[in-house]
């Protein structure tokens, strides 16, 4: 990489080069206010598309769209968007999320689940 590059440029910053993960509650029930898309089943990791402005996940601070969906209530998802639609489907008062957030962007449009 060149001196001055992004690379160099995001060290600079204080920007972390790997993946962060970030814990996520959601209180309440559903809905939770954020659509996924993508998966195993379509050959890419499942993905935050959307927030809904005033929901859960908006007023939570704390996703963002594009974070991909690792750990729900505590069980490790291996990408399998069926296995997230029944974990997710399963909380009734309580979402405990860890997302992966990565500088990198997801740009291939999949089929989308709104929570």
């Amino acid at each position: 990489m060149e001196p001055g590059g992004a690379g160099a440029e995001e060290r600079m910053e204080g920007r972390l080069l790997a993946p962060q993960h970030i814990h996520v509650q959601l209180q309440g029930g559903a809905p939770w206010g954020f659509t996924l898309k993508g998966g195993l089943e379509h050959g890419e990791p499942l993905i935050v598309s959307k927030i809904e402005d005033g929901g859960k996940a908006a007023l939570s601070g704390k996703m963002r769209t594009g974070d991909e969906l690792v750990n729900i209530n505590g069980t490790p998802l291996y990408g399998s968007r069926q296995e997230a639609l029944i974990l997710i489907k399963g909380s009734f008062r309580i979402l405990k999320m860890i997302v992966r957030r990565s500088l990198g962007t997801h740009k291939r449009r999949r089929p989308q689940a709104l929570f």
